[in-house]
């Protein structure tokens, strides 16, 4: 006795179609996604720079220097442009991330530093 298969099994061409139709619908959603982790990875990496650069500057207002000049420095070239130094209660850096896509504004992101040889007041 021969078992029975189902009244229409599907063949291979007809399931070859609907996977086309299915990568077709996940290929920008993938893409999407890819996009927006690189995004978050180079907001991630503009915020590390920036305290990098408020540290160089913290450390340059504690021996006399120009800590605008030591923030700046310390910053990569692409967020150089448009970085912003304050040295007031430390030394405070925003820059704004790079943008993966045209017509996307740039993210602004700061960070905050600043050297107390003290220690602080404990009072």
């Amino acid at each position: 006795m021969v078992p029975e298969g189902p009244p229409h099994a599907p063949r291979l061409d007809e399931r070859g179609g609907q996977a086309s139709v299915e990568l077709v619908a996940v290929v920008p959603i993938l893409v999407g996604l890819t996009l927006l982790l690189a995004q978050l990875a180079i907001a991630g990496w503009s915020l590390w720079s920036a305290g990098n650069a408020a540290r160089a500057g913290a450390r340059a207002a504690y021996v006399g220097g120009s800590p605008g000049r030591a923030a700046r420095s310390a910053l990569p070239g692409p967020l150089r442009q448009g970085a912003e130094v304050s040295a007031a209660d430390g030394v405070k850096v925003t820059v704004r991330a790079p943008a993966l896509l045209p017509g996307v504004p740039r993210i602004p992101v700061s960070a905050r530093a600043g050297l107390d040889p003290v220690g602080g007041d404990h009072g």
